[in-house]
């Protein structure tokens, strides 16, 4: 036998063991992985990367730590698949936890491995995915698990800005791994088998005695309604997958980048439908994504954070085949009122798009901010001032579309004129004042309303004159405020020529290290 043969065969039984140990357990494991409803690390970069893209990096990296019997137990590996591919026929950068080997537990060269990935996906600007499954840092590791934990945050935090990184949380996140997660553009989690929490049910129920299971305390439902930590929940891991890559059809790979745009033929931009939105009665609400579908192009509204805040809708779509960031205040929920969770969702989806540059769509209808003590002493002033500060540091091209009323200082926060929206269009029944007809009348009237023979008629009469002196875009138009008072149904035709006017606009904000966003 030729010594080239005798080297080929023993590659190739080497290769086979390699690939064995890759499995970290065998079948056994990965059938427990199913059994759980869940899919293995590899199995999960199969469905999220175009077919035959991925190539995988640190395939032969293994735990160094020899102590409490990690000396017996070694994986190719180490827990973490790592490397990259395309989606969409664009280069990502992709990490994925393995459950099956250590309970994908963090250990020094674990971390070692998703940095590299990090620090790759940086210097070519491409995006980062994070697939986690994993119970935590490695315990018989001690100190160097937690470190490899802050070296993973701090590449979070040099990232942040530079590539969307964007987590799916497919198993459990807990301690200090939940983080990074955190710290990341975009979350997705699975209902019924991803959880994150920073203390799990054992101790909570042992320092505050709370009886709670990993769902209630952490779930997808939870994050996604209650906390607002993950902007997206989904049914299962293949939905959670499918959702991912369409994000990627919105964004762009940095932040020196456009977002991919589709081809676009112009046609009737007219949108009759839209005329029969608002109704006749002004206290009556009216669905807000209505209004979006009758703007963007057919199908291609996506939206974010959808069960969290929401008074406040905000998503991704596309205008004329160009990728745009909306908010709209929501009238079928609390009248689309501003308060502190809408407040935060705002603020960080449009930094968000300020960062990747998206341009930013504003529908608003906001009667103020949501009064009483509750959102008093939980801080709506410095929550709401978020939003205002998101919107006023934004440099991308701003449009704004009232629809209806726009009130108080929600007028002001809603991306108007005065802190530097581009642009800003109403529609005729839009209402631009201080505060609602009524409640004006009531103060400034006040005194001929109680001295009046017939006080409500008085009062009438007051609101009705307050109503077509103020309650109307054009007094707001005479100052230049609004640039033009439009018919519903033009509103896509004047959005596309708005865009288009303003694709390569340049705003400069001042020197300075960064702002102090009021946190």
């Amino acid at each position: 036998m030729s010594e080239k043969k005798v080297n080929q065969d023993k590659f190739g039984e080497l290769d086979r063991k390699n690939k064995e140990a890759l499995l970290g357990g065998g079948e056994k494991r990965i059938e427990q992985q199913h059994a759980k409803g869940k899919l293995t690390a590899r199995e999960r970069l199969q469905i999220l990367l175009d077919e035959g893209s991925f190539q995988e990096l640190g395939k032969f990296v293994m735990h160094r730590s020899k102590d409490f019997g990690l000396d017996k137990e070694h994986y190719l590996g180490d827990g973490v698949v790592t490397g990259y591919g395309t989606i969409h026929g664009r280069l990502v950068y992709v990490f994925s936890q393995d459950f099956t080997v250590f309970g994908g537990s963090l250990s020094e060269t674990h971390a070692e491995k998703i940095v590299k990935i990090m620090e790759l996906a940086m210097k070519n600007g491409a995006p980062v995915i994070g697939l986690n499954d994993s119970g935590g840092a490695r315990i018989q590791e001690g100190v160097v698990s937690l470190g490899g934990y802050a070296d993973i945050f701090y590449r979070n935090v040099l990232a942040s800005g530079v590539i969307p990184q964007i987590s799916a949380i497919m198993g459990p996140c807990a301690g200090g791994a939940v983080y990074s997660p955190a710290m990341t553009d975009f979350i997705f989690m699975v209902e019924n088998t991803s959880f994150m929490f920073v203390t799990g049910p054992n101790v909570v129920k042992t320092v505050t005695h709370e009886n709670v299971t990993a769902e209630e305390l952490g779930g997808a439902s939870t994050h996604s309604m209650k906390s607002g930590v993950t902007h997206f929940a989904c049914a299962n891991e293949a939905e959670c997958i499918a959702q991912l890559r369409t994000l990627f059809g919105y964004i762009p790979q940095n932040c020196e980048e456009e977002a991919p745009r589709l081809a676009y033929t112009p046609g009737n931009e007219k949108r009759e439908a839209l005329n029969n939105i608002i109704p006749a009665n002004p206290n009556q609400p009216y669905d807000m994504r209505d209004v979006i579908q009758g703007v963007v192009d057919s199908g291609s509204f996506f939206e974010v954070h959808k069960n969290y805040a929401e008074n406040i809708v905000v998503g991704f779509a596309r205008l004329a085949g160009r990728s745009i960031g909306i908010v709209g205040n929501q009238p079928a929920s609390l009248a689309g009122v501003l308060d502190i969770d809408s407040s935060i969702k705002g603020a960080r989806f449009v930094r968000f798009c300020d960062c990747f540059n998206i341009p930013l769509l504003v529908l608003e209808d906001v009667p103020g901010f949501l009064p009483g003590t509750d959102q008093e002493w939980n801080g709506i002033i410095v929550n709401g001032a978020k939003l205002l500060y998101a919107f006023s540091e934004a440099t991308v091209p701003r449009v704004t579309v009232i629809t209806r009323k726009a009130y108080g200082g929600a007028y002001d926060v809603m991306n108007s004129k005065h802190i530097g929206a581009d642009l800003n269009f109403a529609w005729p029944t839009a209402e631009i004042a201080v505060m609602g007809a009524k409640g004006a009348a009531e103060i400034i009237f006040k005194k001929e309303i109680s001295e009046a023979s017939n006080p409500e008629a008085k009062l009438n009469e007051k609101v009705d004159e307050y109503t077509r002196k103020f309650a109307n875009p054009y007094r707001a138009a005479h100052r230049g405020y609004i640039d033009e008072v439009i018919y519903p149904e033009q509103t896509r035709e004047k959005l596309i020529g708005a865009f288009k006017m303003l694709e390569n606009k340049v705003a400069k904000l001042p020197k300075k290290k960064h702002g102090n966003i009021p946190l």
